[in-house]
């Protein structure tokens, strides 16, 4: 298969704008206020989002890509591999597939693979990176269909929350346990379920407990070796703690840091953290 010939597209829930291997596009979800409306592309102040949904009072919601969004990304590639954020956060995936179905129809000898990650963030830039991997080493398009159907099974995503405001805003939360928490300084710390859910583990009394968790989470799911990636809402200090926490237990693994943009900056809040893993 032929790398002019493929592309790789997903939503801004996977916090990458570029690849340097393969042809990439992000399609932009947005997070609207009833004052502003954010569109994560490589043009949004993520700091000034943050700092404003802090400050913010009302209800919020976010955006996904429409079926022309996706169309447009899709470019005039021949090979397309799509990944989209879980859909039991959004309505990007069905609109990912209704976008397949137009683009074969009107193109007959060009294939589309729509991809539901069951998760965001980082879970989804390593699948991302796995799929790359496979159109270099030469892979044909249901070999790639296969393999990553495969991979996503031994990948796993958790997360810490230290505030649950905008999850309350837009009504997957109920305020009084955001509150709480906030007040308490609890955070929570949770993973993506099989299902594709946000599914809470632990509620931890202070950041360091809560990072000491979520080490204790990864070994037993099954981190030995591989790769980890981190994604921080303006919290580097915690994230490079926790890096060095599971360099200390996996002598093996190979540690990515780096900020959270919009979509993964809106569910994370500051102060969160987004953890993808590979498992044995």
């Amino acid at each position: 298969m032929d790398i002019t010939s493929v592309k790789i597209v997903a939503d801004s829930s996977s916090d990458i704008l570029e690849l340097t291997k393969v042809p990439f596009e992000s399609a932009p979800l947005k997070i609207i206020t009833a004052q502003k409306e954010y569109v994560d592309d490589a043009n949004l102040d993520v700091q000034e989002m943050v700092d404003d949904l802090q400050k913010y009072k009302g209800k919020s919601s976010t955006s996904c890509p429409n079926t022309s969004d996706w169309l447009n990304s899709f470019g005039d590639a021949k090979y397309v591999f799509c990944v989209t954020i879980t859909a039991t956060l959004s309505g990007s995936y069905n609109a990912a597939m209704a976008a397949k179905s137009r683009y074969e129809e009107k193109y007959p000898d060009r294939r589309v693979f729509v991809f539901n990650s069951l998760t965001a963030g980082p879970e989804i830039a390593l699948i991302i990176e796995k799929i790359e991997e496979l159109i270099v080493d030469g892979k044909d398009f249901d070999e790639i269909c296969d393999q990553i159907t495969k991979y996503s099974k031994k990948t796993g995503l958790l997360f810490m929350l230290e505030s649950l405001k905008n999850l309350a805003n837009n009504g997957r939360v109920s305020p009084l346990v955001a509150k709480m928490a906030g007040l308490l300084g609890i955070r929570l710390v949770g993973k993506a379920s099989d299902k594709g859910d946000l599914e809470p583990l632990n509620k931890c009394r202070g950041e360091i407990k809560a990072l000491e968790t979520i080490v204790q989470h990864l070994k037993s799911l099954g981190l030995s070796k591989g790769k980890v990636k981190i994604a921080h809402c303006f919290n580097e200090i915690a994230g490079k703690t926790l890096k060095e926490m599971i360099q200390k237990e996996f002598e093996k693994v190979q540690i990515e840091l780096y900020k959270c943009r919009g979509l993964c900056g809106f569910y994370a809040e500051k102060g969160g953290l987004l953890v993808g893993f590979e498992m044995a």
